[in-house]
């Protein structure tokens, strides 16, 4: 007899997402992928009065270049954390964006609401990637775009993805945040409702003033998955996992030893909503 997948519990699955994003000071991670959300937001080619939904928006860093460029954007996320720091940013910038709290995969907006829907590497960590592509395409109108930068599973951050896997396994009946960047596999998500897709892949250089071993910790400081697969492990495995780290960054390291520069791949898709 053939023993059915365990299907987790959505809800406190959520919560725990929820807690894991909101655990670390993200702003701290997102500061050094400003300049490339700047080029995919350029890449968009908005105009102006554009009405822009930015999908798991976390501190704003497309919301707030998307507003420069003459779009009316919203921005939701469900950590409330990045939402405040998000505001706080627009409030520097004396830009008015509407940051709401919510879920990629419910969002709170009409039918059609968007001229774009756009999210950088966020949408793609909602546990269920079909309801989060259908929703993306609801609040849509009809021949406007869906933009997304998604971590190929072959690039450094689908590589981090799969070691910290291995020592800290992800809830089971979940499918990898990563496969978001296969185009295949994307394609199929949005199906019918994309009149149109198409796919690039591109680079983000990570730049970071300290070493490998360094960017770890830093990562672990600051980036809630990470932290949450340390804290998952017990003290030798905690050991085991930065060790393994380590050697990933240092392998992908193009800087020294106090400055690590590592190449991230990931895949820009455009689609045309049907």
């Amino acid at each position: 007899m053939k023993t059915a997948a365990a299907v987790p519990d959505i809800n406190a699955l959520k919560t725990r997402m929820k807690a894991v994003w909101m655990s670390c000071d993200f702003g701290e991670i997102a500061r050094y992928t400003t300049t490339e959300a700047e080029g995919f937001v350029d890449r968009l080619h908005l105009q102006p009065g554009m009405r822009l939904l930015d999908v798991a928006c976390g501190t704003g860093n497309v919301s707030l270049p998307a507003v420069r460029a003459g779009a009316t954007v919203t921005g939701v996320d469900i950590a409330t954390n990045l939402l405040a720091a998000a505001k706080a940013r627009a409030e520097a910038d004396g830009v008015s964006v509407q940051f709401d709290e919510g879920d990629v995969e419910d969002l709170p907006y009409r039918d059609a609401e968007f001229d774009a829907v756009v999210s950088m590497f966020g949408a793609m960590f909602a546990p269920r990637p079909r309801q989060a592509a259908a929703e993306m395409a609801r609040v849509c109108r009809p021949g406007g775009l869906i933009a997304m930068a998604n971590w190929t599973p072959e690039g450094f951050v689908g590589k981090t993805v799969h070691v910290t896997s291995h020592f800290a396994p992800p809830p089971p009946g979940l499918a990898s945040p990563v496969l978001w960047g296969d185009e295949q596999v994307a394609r199929e998500r949005f199906g019918d409702r994309a009149g149109s897709f198409a796919a690039s892949r591109r680079e983000l250089l990570f730049d970071y003033p300290f070493g490998p071993a360094d960017s770890v910790q830093f990562h672990r400081n600051y980036l809630g998955p990470i932290a949450a697969a340390f804290a998952r492990l017990d003290p030798e495995g905690q050991q085991r996992l930065a060790e393994a780290m380590t050697q990933l960054y240092s392998d992908h390291n193009e800087g020294d030893d106090n400055h690590t520069i590592i190449r991230g791949e990931y895949l820009e898709i455009r689609v045309e909503r049907a």
